[in-house]
């Protein structure tokens, strides 16, 4: 009897041993099958995303997303809207703690940084950032939610913006599609602003409206235009920027990345004080604010356009306003800093300022 057990025992062991050598087996051959169907790497622009030969892109940073809703430190509600379904292009609306419901409030249209190829509206530091200005503003907020390069190079976020600016102007009458605007916003107030890419964009949009013709206009005037730490470039070194050559290269290679039908970083919409770019003059707003950190590699090229607008016969009021000691883009890592609460507190006032009786 005890013979038997054993021989039982040893044919168990011998059939879950056996088994147990499989599972390695099967393991090994879904790792490789998972592993051959991944598409073949063409280009990684670490550690930032990788792009594929297939065409696909991998963002390895700027996804996570935080849910509309409201925001319970500041009372700020907030929920997307779908503005052209063909294109995905959607956007990010932000409403304050309202003590008056029949108040109009100041509308501001916002367009995020990124390089023109990472972020959306929807990630935690935009998010929460729209947050806190629009509670310390009181302001009625659009976030746009453009395309992105590599799949979707410049000009598409440069359309997709204007197209988002579009959509906001039609609710001027009040009967446009969405209700927070139609009822809470004052299209006499209409302020654009962003940060790096997005006051680039800013800047570009500005212009546009400027030109005033019949395919660029909006049926609305932009009071004024706020840009944080705006990423302008051009081949030609000025100031600090040579000073750590990595981080230069480094800008270098953006807007070719971006833009690979026009790579010249003189291209005006890079460069806007390049030799033969549309006078500054034509800018569509009456009052401009340019923000630059000491730190910023492309603070100088904010202080040149500054500059060149304030210069350039243009009848606005332009404003400059530094941050020292502090680097790009510093107050979306920090909000509870002393300099990113001056920051938001500037913007802020901005927004707030009427416009002077001669402009």
């Amino acid at each position: 009897m005890e013979r038997d057990n054993e021989t039982k025992r040893r044919a168990a062991l011998t059939k879950e041993s056996s088994s147990l050598s499989i599972i390695p087996l099967y393991l090994y051959l879904f790792l490789w099958v998972m592993d051959s169907a991944k598409p073949e790497l063409a280009r990684e622009v670490l550690p930032l995303l990788r792009i594929y030969k297939d065409g696909s892109v991998e963002r390895l940073r700027g996804t996570e997303v935080v849910p509309a809703g409201t925001d319970p430190q500041t009372g700020v509600s907030s929920k997307d809207v779908t503005i052209i379904p063909e294109i995905d292009l959607s956007a990010r609306l932000f409403l304050p703690k309202l003590t008056n419901p029949n108040q109009k409030l100041p509308l501001l249209v916002y367009f995020h940084g990124g390089g023109f190829y990472l972020s959306t509206p929807f990630a935690p530091n935009y998010h929460n950032y729209l947050n806190s200005l629009v509670s310390q503003a009181n302001v009625v907020a659009v976030s746009v939610n453009y395309r992105k390069a590599p799949e979707h190079p410049i000009p598409a976020a440069y359309e997709d913006s204007w197209a988002a600016l579009q959509w906001v102007a039609s609710h001027c009458n009040g009967n446009g599609p969405e209700a927070w605007l139609n009822e809470h916003a004052n299209f006499e107030r209409i302020f654009l602003s962003g940060e790096s890419a997005g006051a680039n964009i800013v800047h570009n949009l500005a212009m546009a409206a400027g030109r005033g013709d019949a395919e660029s206009g909006l049926g609305v005037r932009l009071l004024g235009v706020a840009l944080v730490h705006p990423f302008f470039w051009g081949s030609t070194p000025i100031g600090s920027e040579a000073v750590d050559p990595e981080r230069k290269a480094w800008v270098d290679s953006v807007w070719p990345f971006v833009c690979p039908s026009m790579p010249d970083s003189d291209d005006p919409r890079l460069n806007p004080v390049a030799e033969g770019a549309p006078s500054l003059v034509g800018l569509g707003c009456g009052r401009a604010l340019v923000c630059v950190a000491e730190k910023d590699v492309l603070r100088d090229r904010g202080l040149v356009y500054y500059t060149a607008l304030a210069g350039s016969g243009w009848m606005g009021v332009a404003e400059m306003f530094e941050t020292d000691g502090e680097d790009h883009a510093f107050h979306l890592h920090d909000l509870g800093c002393e300099k990113a609460r001056d920051l938001i507190q500037r913007l802020a006032a901005f927004l707030n300022r009427d416009m002077l009786p001669w402009i």
